[in-house]
């Protein structure tokens, strides 16, 4: 073989590899470090910290995030069914004026029975259920990461005004899993802000 041919060959192998290697990148999302850091918003910023500023591990994290999670489509609720937990979300509220601190735990629970139910991972697989939210509700994560720390442990050193906050927060995420962000709910929203704050200022 000519090497002129030798050096055809090999210019077709290096662009077939590249080929291969840009392909899998769209396959995953085009999974760059400004399409991470657009997607995830602020988890971006705690998974980076987390990593002390390694910016390449952070982003082998999140893209492994979603190439395990991506492609979960979540289930939606019946309406009998919203309208169930939807009830239960305003008992944990209104459970929020005696007792703070189980109240956020039953708001744990109730979101974690919720996120499974929709079709994202059990909570009880290890960070798999936080990890595929994540990646589908990065803007609402936040509130459910607030009421794990508070709910964990009963932590006596987590303040009411701390636990009424995470409940609130908690609240955004618990009505995107539900499908609930009608104008109804919408009110409800506020009258459970409401009914927390009333709480903190008579504790």
């Amino acid at each position: 073989m000519s090497t002129g041919m030798i050096i055809v060959l090999i210019v077709i192998v290096a662009a077939v590899a590249v080929g291969a290697v840009a392909l899998t990148l769209r396959s995953r999302g085009g999974l760059g470090g400004g399409d991470l850091k657009r997607r995830f918003g602020p988890e971006y910023d705690r998974v980076l910290s987390r990593h002390d500023g390694d910016t390449k591990a952070a982003e082998q994290e999140l893209a492994g995030r979603v190439e395990r999670h991506g492609a979960l489509r979540a289930r939606e609720l019946d309406p009998q069914r919203r309208e169930e937990l939807t009830a239960r979300w305003t008992a944990v509220q209104e459970h929020f004026v005696d007792a703070p601190q189980e109240a956020v735990a039953e708001a744990d629970r109730l979101l974690a029975e919720v996120a499974a139910e929709v079709g994202f991972p059990a909570a009880g697989q290890g960070d798999e259920q936080l990890d595929a939210l994540s990646v589908h509700h990065p803007a609402h994560l936040h509130g459910y990461r607030q009421l794990r720390h508070a709910s964990g442990g009963g932590r006596p050193e987590t303040g009411t005004e701390d636990l009424r906050e995470a409940l609130v927060e908690a609240r955004s995420l618990f009505e995107e899993l539900v499908g609930a962000q009608a104008g109804p709910r919408r009110r409800s929203h506020s009258n459970g802000q409401h009914v927390n704050r009333t709480t903190v200022k008579g504790g």
